[in-house]
């Protein structure tokens, strides 16, 4: 095989968002609770602060830590309310101009937009808007939403956003700024999440609690499914329903994989979910083993509530360093080939002679795991066992998850056996559909009517996909999800 970028066999979610209101310090704050966020997204970092009269905005390629740690960065960004987004880039390259929040100046004043998820209808509207005479700025879903807010005829700003809300489809979190509101907003189906936190008296709205945490902020409670949040000077305004009525439906991998372990996401703790996700899956799928190793970092909690329930020692077998970045460069054709051996490096005195279960939250290409199983193996493993902590992800994505196209997705074009042959291991198992949904307290999958959007193992999809469609008539212009 040749070399291997890990994070290219990794999922990813596109976008974290941030937005504060009224506080003296909004673009440090802002800075900060992107920070907390940056897992969410590390291609790129914006915010755009308001100070009474004018908006300003620093966008930039690279992490939050590479630009707005120093003080001059957030003197250029004066104000008492803020918004910020980090984001990855999926379907085209990361340039500026896609870098949000996006920001238009509209005949009823500025506004500044950060969007976590992605518009199953954005590439729809988008080429009608073009048709009409729209120029667009971005290859960013998220321009739809500026672009629709100005087109509208109401008279208020919160009114012309929420015109454009309900004309577009998908999963979204929405923090949008405008002369004197912070505005949130989560789809009808509350696929992507967002929380209302509260500090010195000030709200804030962010993509999850360890956001609140690192500011030492009080979590308020969850957007609403459906639901639009208006916060000003009278403050936090509820404007839900504006959409019919639904059943929550969030993305289940924001437990599996996505949120921080210490964020709650829904009243419930990720830390937990992932080990009770790990107890469930030893209970189905047991394996008669020395040692519980988990693939770092994603794999651990999942891994404890395995060794836990099957009273097996869990140990470090894998050791991550932390400390390689995307750009490193690597001096010889010998050490690209290495490739996994830059960031997991095997701990042999856990691992030799032992027989070994490896625990990973998920497999996409497979390309990792082979890696992993060759890695385990050649530090003296006797045997290798893997286990996933979720079900076998056989369908892409449409809602924020940079997933490759089905035709890439292991599970997609193999079974359950061939899979464990291609990567190399003893056995192979995954947990399963009803086993995920036992894990967060239910009695199983209910297919009338799902308590989780989890299309990615199912092939439920929740809402319409327009943009497909046109894309399979060959109709469609270039847009990145966000």
């Amino acid at each position: 095989m040749n070399d291997l970028d890990l994070e290219a066999d990794d999922l990813r979610e596109k976008c974290g968002v941030f937005g504060i209101f009224g506080h003296p310090q909004a673009a440090a704050l802002t800075a900060l609770g992107l920070h907390a966020l940056q897992h969410r997204g590390q291609e790129a970092a914006g915010i755009v602060a308001f100070d009474g009269e004018r908006f300003h905005s620093e966008r930039r390629l690279g992490l939050v830590g590479d630009h707005f740690s120093s003080a001059a960065t957030i003197e250029r960004l004066p104000g008492t309310s803020a918004v910020g987004h980090v984001r990855y880039a999926t379907t085209g390259a990361t340039i500026l101009r896609n870098v949000q929040p996006l920001f238009a100046e509209l005949a009823v004043g500025g506004l500044a937009v950060a969007h976590n998820g992605n518009l199953t209808n954005g590439l729809t509207l988008r080429r009608e808007l073009i048709a009409e005479g729209a120029i667009c700025q971005s290859t960013s879903d998220t321009e739809v939403v500026l672009l629709l807010t100005a087109r509208s005829r109401r008279r208020q700003i919160v009114e012309r956003y929420i015109d454009a809300l309900q004309q577009i489809e998908g999963a979204y979190a929405l923090v949008a700024l405008t002369n004197n509101k912070l505005i949130g907003a989560r789809d009808p189906l509350g696929i992507r999440p967002l929380v209302l936190g509260e500090l010195d008296g000030c709200p804030i709205l962010a993509s999850e609690t360890c956001a609140l945490d690192i500011l030492g902020a009080k979590f308020v409670r969850d957007i609403e499914n459906g639901e639009v949040v208006v916060i000003d000077e009278s403050g936090v305004t509820s404007l839900k329903p504006f959409f019919p009525q639904k059943r929550a439906r969030p993305c289940i991998f924001e437990y599996i994989y996505f949120a921080r372990p210490d964020s709650v996401v829904h009243g419930r703790s990720v830390y937990d979910a992932r080990k009770a996700m790990g107890a469930e899956l030893a209970r189905e799928a047991p394996a008669l083993a020395d040692v519980v190793v988990p693939v770092p970092d994603s794999g651990v909690p999942a891994a404890l509530g395995y060794a836990h329930a099957l009273g097996l020692p869990f140990e470090l077998g894998i050791i991550r360093n932390h400390y390689v970045g995307r750009t490193f460069i690597q001096p010889t054709q010998a050490i690209r080939e290495s490739g996994v051996r830059l960031k997991h490096n095997a701990n042999r005195a856990v691992v030799e002679g032992k027989r070994i279960v490896l625990l990973d939250d998920s497999i996409v290409r497979g390309t990792t795991s082979v890696k992993i199983v060759q890695m385990m193996r050649e530090a003296g493993a006797r045997e290798v066992h893997f286990r996933i902590s979720s079900p076998p992800i056989a369908h892409p994505d449409f809602y924020g998850i940079d997933t490759p196209e089905r035709d890439k997705l292991l599970a997609a074009r193999m079974s359950l056996e061939e899979m464990r042959a291609f990567i190399g291991a003893d056995s192979l198992a995954f947990l399963s559909v009803d086993g995920i949904y036992r894990a967060m307290g239910y009695a199983g999958r209910d297919p009338k009517a799902p308590q989780f959007t989890d299309h990615c193992f199912t092939g439920d999809y929740p809402t319409p996909l327009a943009d497909l469609e046109l894309e399979r008539r060959g109709l469609g212009l270039l847009a990145e999800a966000s």
